[in-house]
């Protein structure tokens, strides 16, 4: 009961840091779905990092639908966004680990850093690709793409290192993934 607890605080936490996200930051959108700071890709990496890799992939897709009923954005094209952004930090996750061969070290920079790149590559490649196959008209310029990379580093970075900042201030560590 306290892992669906925690599942939908997560998408709870991850669909109010789209809503704020936008608003803080709608000066610095490129397009709608492209902005140069995207502070909800740390929520979606963090979700797979501390939930799980399924449990934090749901959190993240759920929160997408939660977005999805707050836009009353019901089309396969939304839905499609939300499966993308679920997918991202999943992908990142696993690719570290198949090429390090162990998990995500939280207190580690390098790793953070490292799965951090990750994540915003595979996202960014992830939405365009549906993008471009689904709805060819998000695709509004062609460096969109690094843009859509760029945002969702410095969202995630900043999250990242808030995250290493709190690890070390509360003295949590170790590897905590999940399946």
């Amino acid at each position: 009961m306290f892992e669906l607890f925690l599942i939908l605080l997560s998408a709870f936490v991850y669909a109010s840091l789209h809503l704020l996200n936008a608003w803080i930051f709608s000066s610095l959108e490129i397009t709608p779905h492209v902005g140069l700071i995207y502070l909800p890709a740390f929520i979606r990496l963090l979700n797979v990092l501390v939930l799980g890799k399924v449990r934090g992939t749901l959190a993240t897709a759920l929160g997408g639908i939660f977005l999805m009923q707050v836009f009353s954005d019901h089309s396969l094209i939304g839905f499609l966004n939300v499966l993308c952004s679920a997918a991202g930090p999943l992908l990142a996750v696993l690719v570290f680990r198949f090429y390090t061969g162990r998990d995500v070290r939280l207190l580690s920079l390098k790793d953070l850093d490292t799965v951090t790149i990750g994540y915003c590559i595979a996202n960014a490649i992830v939405h365009h690709l549906v993008w471009m196959l689904f709805d060819p008209r998000q695709l509004v310029a062609p460096h969109q793409l690094l843009w859509m990379m760029l945002g969702d580093f410095n969202g995630a970075l900043i999250g990242a290192y808030a995250l290493k900042w709190a690890a070390t201030r509360f003295n949590i560590g170790g590897p905590t993934q999940r399946s």
